[in-house]
């Protein structure tokens, strides 16, 4: 008999994995000087232009230059995704009919300025049917 894993085996545990904290400490280490902003907005120019083109607008003001609303972006990956692996998704509807045709694939979601190039990981969610409900 295997041991009982709340992690791995109960249903009620959501995969998903939040990185607020990550994202506050490292602006905080930037409002002390530990960073520079150099050091933080680097986003690659393929990430802008998904954000730009395909992007959420959300009501957050860009931590670092205030002067933009931030845009995010959700990225899945999966090798069952076969072409749809590595993209930037489009529209909702899009990560819905791929949670209905997978069992299994990784959902990133990002936040990008437009303004000063900060760019963070916000979420990474387990999606597909076999984590429905």
């Amino acid at each position: 008999m295997r041991p009982f894993c709340w992690g791995l085996y109960n249903p009620l545990v959501h995969r998903e994995i939040d990185y607020a904290l990550a994202r506050r400490a490292t602006i905080r280490e930037f409002e002390r000087g530990g960073l520079s902003r150099r050091d933080i907005c680097d986003a690659h120019p393929e990430l802008l232009r998904a954000a730009r083109h395909l992007g959420d607008d959300s009501n957050d003001a860009c931590p670092i230059c205030a002067e933009e609303p931030l845009k995010r972006v959700r990225y899945v990956y999966g090798t069952a995704l076969k072409a749809a692996n590595g993209r930037a998704l489009t529209s909702a509807d899009e990560l819905e009919n791929l949670r209905r045709r997978h069992d299994e694939f990784a959902c990133y979601l990002v936040e990008v300025c437009l303004e000063c190039s900060w760019n963070y990981l916000i979420r990474m969610s387990l999606v597909g049917r076999s984590h429905a409900g």
